[in-house]
């Protein structure tokens, strides 16, 4: 069975670019969300088995929205998406329970190698 994935991001392109390489990979979207409450919501909804997170949005960053959803659900997979330059903010989204980090820009495979990495397979 395909694997779910919901895609947390406040720019349109990137959630265009990540469905993309998630559908041409045999992945299922579960759902999209433009900013962390949303993200938090369509978790509990959805519960797929891995999240993308962007780190800098509206309403609540993807740190504060990773936050609640692995205390939720501790077995949450969640990999940040962050620009060049965060550095620090990735070390605190993994601190708050984010499983890996891709950094923008990326490449389709980089991505994938560290989602098959986080989803073990």
């Amino acid at each position: 069975m395909a694997k779910r994935v919901l895609i947390v991001d406040d720019a349109i392109f990137m959630r265009d670019m990540l469905r993309d390489i998630f559908t041409a990979d045999g992945f299922e979207i579960a759902g999209e969300a433009v900013h962390g409450l949303e993200a938090i919501d369509k978790y509990k909804e959805l519960r797929p088995d891995l999240v993308t997170m962007d780190i800098v949005m509206p309403f609540k960053s993807g740190i504060e929205a990773t936050r609640e959803i692995v205390k939720s659900d501790p077995t949450a997979k969640v990999i940040m998406c962050s620009a060049l330059g965060q550095e620090a903010l990735v070390m605190e989204a993994i601190e708050s329970g984010a499983s890996d980090f891709i950094v923008k820009p990326f490449r389709s495979e980089d991505v994938l190698s560290i989602v098959h990495k986080v989803l073990g397979n």
